[in-house]
């Protein structure tokens, strides 16, 4: 009996956990098309037998790699709403803190993606709305919710800037953005 086989019998989480994130790779690097049992299989480095027992449906592998990338993006939203808790919501953190988000190529992908997929599956959208919702409930807690609704708006606007130029838009842009976003704040009560 291989090492890999040893393994997979002593662990069959661990096993499951990486056709999961397998999956989730592919899910990012090119949409639910590309989620196939073989590709999750020579991605994960499992047999193929392995993606069809975890997984006997596409759609049941699929929901499961959007719900990984769902809870990756609240691990980044807990960490905004530490960085704003520590810093203040002031343009200079907030642009800060979106420039990091849309340098991230990897998550603004992963986003992407489920974005993408929620047009395709009505059942996926409450799961795609999981970061721009939950992006509005952190940055609520520092200001009105009409500014983190524009602010939150902003960043899935620029986080597709970034993806369609290859760059980022700079971080003095982003906190003169969140500046002027900030100051509907101001408004939310009339």
């Amino acid at each position: 009996m291989t090492e890999e086989r040893t393994r997979a019998r002593r662990d069959p989480a661990g096993r499951r956990r990486a056709i999961v994130e397998a999956a989730a790779d592919l899910v990012v690097d090119g949409g639910l098309p590309e989620l196939t049992h073989r590709h999750v299989a020579q991605r994960a480095g499992v047999p193929l037998g392995s993606t069809t027992y975890y997984f006997t449906s596409l759609d049941a592998l699929g929901c499961e790699a959007l719900t990984l990338l769902r809870d990756r993006a609240a691990a980044d939203l807990r960490e905004i709403a530490d960085q704003l808790a520590a810093a203040g919501p002031t343009p200079a953190t907030v642009g800060r803190i979106l420039f990091e988000y849309v340098s991230n190529t990897d998550r603004v992908r992963a986003d992407a993606a489920t974005y993408a997929a929620a047009l395709h599956q009505d059942s996926l959208r409450e799961l795609a709305a999981t970061w721009f919702e939950g992006l509005v409930e952190v940055l609520s807690v520092h200001t009105g919710r009409d500014a983190a609704v524009a602010l939150a708006v902003f960043t899935d606007g620029a986080a597709t800037h970034a993806l369609l130029h290859d760059t980022p838009l700079s971080e003095p842009f982003l906190a003169a953005a969140a500046a002027a976003l900030l100051r509907i704040e101001e408004h939310d009560d009339e």
